[in-house]
């Protein structure tokens, strides 16, 4: 026989609106008349009925995740299985489950949203990336529907409640950090133009090199997918030019792995012939050969604090609109040195 509501505020001796009001996890209710009540709930093996809740109360205790429509970088670059760690713990400690929209491409995550949306399947949503050009983002704020960026917008950044780091800044310290060097023949490899990370990382590298005074040479600027693929891509790119580059800001991990294999299989050694500093910080950072010099952008605090800032604006509409900034540091490794002037 299931194991009702009754029976544990039998054993915890409370009421039954007691229980109800500890599993909502009401404020007034005590620490220890909760802590009472959830180890009667632990002894008896009671497990609260939230699709029942969810009917009476008009909420889903879902979070919407909406992925970028490439399903190859979602499934093999590390940043996401990390933020999904963060979003999944900040959303655990509310009760929150996590619904997680899939297509490969722009129009068929766009209906995703509008299916979880109207469909009344989830309470908010957080958007794992920042595009230039987002009409998800416009549809969500016609519906004045909850939601969070992963990011920071590209328009109505004041009015759109987003967590990030501070892109420019982290992208022109990596920059200034290869020229303290001596390097001078800096490329950069960014992702797409329409992410607004890559346009914000490619802003603090082209100032870092015109305040340093070096010449900016429109063919160290390349762009790729986050992907190995892309790495491999873009370093043979450069590697053809006339004058090829002494040091690279690559922005994504993955795509320095792939530069480190190519360099390889043509038989450059890194730092010697080529200085690599990358973004992300995840774990093929440090086991790669050698281990990569990598900005750590504490992914799972991204995560934890997008599902944490969007529970709050579903548990209170009025909540101020927040930009919040995790920080970033520079782990250095082993894949920079000063130039080969040899």
């Amino acid at each position: 026989m299931a194991v009702t509501i009754k029976d544990v505020a039998k054993l915890a001796n409370v009421a039954p609106s007691t229980v109800s009001r500890v599993i909502a996890n009401n404020p007034r209710i005590s620490e220890k008349t909760k802590k009472k009540v959830k180890e009667a709930m632990r002894q008896l093996g009671y497990h609260p009925n939230f699709i029942a809740r969810s009917l009476a109360s008009q909420s889903t205790q879902a979070i919407g995740l909406v992925m970028p429509s490439s399903a190859d970088i979602v499934f093999q670059n590390p940043f996401f299985s990390t933020v999904l760690r963060g979003l999944s713990e900040g959303a655990h400690v509310k009760h929150y489950a996590l619904h997680m929209t899939t297509g490969k491409t722009d129009e068929e995550i766009f209906d995703g949203v509008m299916q979880m949306v109207q469909g009344g399947r989830v309470d908010g949503v957080i958007l794992l990336y920042s595009k230039v050009e987002d009409k998800i983002q416009s549809y969500l704020r016609e519906r004045n529907f909850p939601f969070v960026v992963i990011g920071k917008p590209f328009k109505n950044v004041e009015e759109i409640t987003h967590v990030d780091n501070d892109n420019f800044r982290a992208a022109k310290d990596v920059t200034e950090y290869l020229i303290k060097l001596g390097h001078q023949q800096i490329a950069f490899v960014g992702g797409s133009l329409n992410m607004v990370v890559t346009v914000e990382r490619l802003l603090g590298y082209e100032k870092a090199i015109r305040e340093a005074g070096i010449t900016l040479v429109n063919e160290y600027i390349v762009h790729e997918q986050f992907l190995r693929e892309g790495g491999q891509e873009a370093i043979r790119g450069l590697l053809s030019l006339e004058r090829p580059p002494t040091a690279l800001v690559v922005s994504d991990d993955l795509m320095a792995l792939g530069v480190l294999n190519t360099l390889n299989e043509i038989g450059l050694a890194v730092p010697e012939d080529m200085s690599i500093i990358s973004f992300n910080n995840v774990i093929i950072a440090e086991m790669s050969r050698p281990p990569l010099t990598s900005v750590d952008i504490n992914i799972f605090d991204l995560g934890f604090e997008a599902s944490r800032s969007l529970i709050q604006l579903i548990e209170n509409p009025k909540e101020p609109v927040k930009r919040i900034i995790i920080p970033h540091q520079i782990v250095e490794r082993l894949t920079c040195a000063a130039p080969n002037l040899g």
